[in-house]
């Protein structure tokens, strides 16, 4: 299954055996060359492999476990578990055709068969759980002796994967930043939350350096993980950002689900480049708990999952009241997970399409036409402009204070991690910038250079929100429209001061294979109402096709 290298070194003692390497650095100069010209700035790579990070200790300590599954074992579980829904999932375990042992294996047999080779490598996953296998073997042995809770959520037993900026025990996380590389944290309020509802941390995935807010740097791009890459086309599609780990690995069926962070268009824009189904809930439906901050005001974790019932259970398997997230709700809001399961008629749907999408997108305005053919009315319009006058200043201002209060409250270990602060993170980089930020830390130094005060802070905040729910309400209010369609995460930003959820859904590929998703934007505490839409609306199309290199 895995090619595996033997290297040759001498025996200490007769129980001493030759180091298992499962990987070797490349040289990535040509791959580099060839994306000088890329069409897309954002795209000129500097580097793809990471220089710190060495993928033989992250999967060494597995290898014996999955190293045992054969071949055929894996292709036989193919059909029961590629591309298929946690309830598929939970049929197949309750009838016996698989045990959760089997199941883990089966992704991580996919992450060592494309993560080791240099030639498939998406460089998405930067951490496992060296446990996971134990886990997994001790949830079935508890089915064998019926010591299993009689009332699981669906989500129990599932393998999840983690953007690393998310707080995860036994596993570092380092929002992919080389300041971060040693700190070791508790779980995250939305990690305890799915371990309690039985849920499986399968590993971390790499990200948009410190969330994408570091430098105008390649999407998915880290000093920890190196270069994220798309798996409809490597080097050829952007994989988006910040979540760019969480959308790749959904893509090439590296777990069951993901969790990605948003603050502004940070699961949007993965998800619509690997054709995934992602939400960014309402402000305060999730903690931010144990989350490594850029924007303590926009700031939102997510589901990211191939299909939307999973969306929907991955949401509600992380909901809960967190007292220490000032912004975190008290409602739990019922029907979450049916919401995946009973679509919307069309018939009863009233959607806003944009005038300037249909006239610019032949592939928005197919899927369009086709939910006005079905049944749906279908408003068209031109949102008023409307002035986002200072949207950089809340996140600078945010994360200067935030980012201090993070390093205070969950960094267990303060010698480890050296910074306690932005000016310190800079600092820190500069002291080796070729190795740490290849690409500048433009962003980092306009977080110093802000002069906006605490008093004017709050009037941005305040003006933006009223924009950004003028942008949308204007539309929905006079129509009486259940959501505003966009494509991928092109109007985040006026949902995220708005602090509006949003949920998009694989709708097709453009004619070079790159894929493109559609955008439902609803008001605050919609999420239900958005799930099912967007599953009446995948039911619809089954727009979603495997990458073709990774089936």
């Amino acid at each position: 299954m895995v090619t595996v290298f033997i290297c040759s070194c001498q025996e200490k003692n007769q129980t001493d055996k030759a180091e298992i390497v499962l990987w070797e650095p490349y040289n990535d100069s040509a791959e580099v060359a060839v994306n000088a010209d890329h069409e897309k700035e954002r795209m000129r790579y500097k580097r793809i492999q990471s220089p710190v990070l060495d993928k033989n200790d992250v999967f060494r300590p597995l290898y014996t476990e999955v190293s045992k599954m054969p071949e055929e074992q894996y292709k036989s579980l193919k059909p029961l578990i590629l591309e298929q829904n946690m309830l598929t999932l939970r049929k197949h375990l309750e009838e016996g055709k698989l045990n959760y042992e089997n199941l883990v294996l089966f992704y991580l047999y996919r992450i060592y068969k494309y993560e080791l080779n240099n030639t498939t490598t998406l460089n998405t996953i930067i951490a496992l759980n060296e446990n996971v296998v134990d886990q997994a073997q001790k949830l079935d042995e508890m089915v064998a002796k019926g010591t299993a809770p009689e009332v699981r959520h669906p989500i129990y037993g599932m393998p999840i994967l983690l953007k690393d900026n998310i707080n995860t025990s036994g596993m570092k996380t380092t929002a992919g930043a080389i300041a971060l590389i040693s700190n070791e944290v508790e779980d995250a309020f939305i990690v305890k939350k799915l371990k309690e509802n039985g849920a499986l941390i399968l590993g971390k995935v790499n990200l948009s350096e410190w969330a994408n807010f570091l430098c105008d740097c390649p999407n998915g791009q880290s000093a920890v993980g190196g270069q994220t890459l798309n798996p409809y086309g490597r080097r050829v599609f952007d994989t988006g950002g910040s979540s760019a780990g969480s959308g790749t690995s959904m893509a090439a069926n590296y777990a069951v689900a993901a969790v990605g962070t948003e603050t502004s268009g940070s699961i949007l824009s993965p998800s619509g480049q690997n054709s995934v189904v992602g939400l960014k809930p309402t402000i305060g439906l999730l903690s931010r708990t144990g989350i490594v901050p850029i924007s303590s005001t926009l700031d939102t974790p997510g589901p990211m999952t191939r299909n939307v019932v999973d969306n929907a259970i991955l949401l509600d398997a992380m909901t809960g009241k967190d007292t220490l997230d000032s912004k975190s709700i008290e409602e739990h809001f019922p029907g979450i997970i049916s919401a995946g399961l009973h679509p919307t008629p069309f018939e009863n749907l009233r959607l806003g399409a944009m005038k300037s999408l249909l006239e610019s997108d032949s592939v928005y305005k197919a899927n369009i036409e086709k939910m006005r053919s079905l049944g749906a009315e279908i408003i068209e319009f031109t949102p008023p402009e409307v002035k986002m006058d200072g949207f950089l200043s809340i996140l600078n201002i945010d994360m200067r204070n935030d980012l201090p209060e993070y390093i205070r409250t969950q960094v267990k270990d303060k010698n480890a991690v050296k910074i306690s602060s932005v000016a310190d993170a800079v600092a820190f980089n500069l002291e080796d910038s070729l190795l740490r930020i290849p690409y500048g830390q433009v962003r980092f130094d306009g977080i110093l250079a802000d002069s906006t005060s605490a008093e004017g802070l709050e009037k941005i905040k305040s003006t933006l929100e009223k924009n950004g729910r003028a942008f949308f309400n204007t539309v929905m209010d006079d129509h009486n429209l259940d959501a505003v369609l966009s494509i991928n995460n092109y109007h985040a930003g006026y949902a995220a001061v708005a602090k509006y959820p949003v949920l998009t859904v694989p709708m097709g590929y453009k004619e070079s294979g790159e894929p493109i998703s559609l955008t439902f934007v609803g008001k605050q505490f919609s999420e239900a109402e958005l799930l099912r839409m967007g599953a009446a609306f995948e039911k619809a199309t089954k727009a979603r096709v495997m990458p073709k290199d990774y089936d």
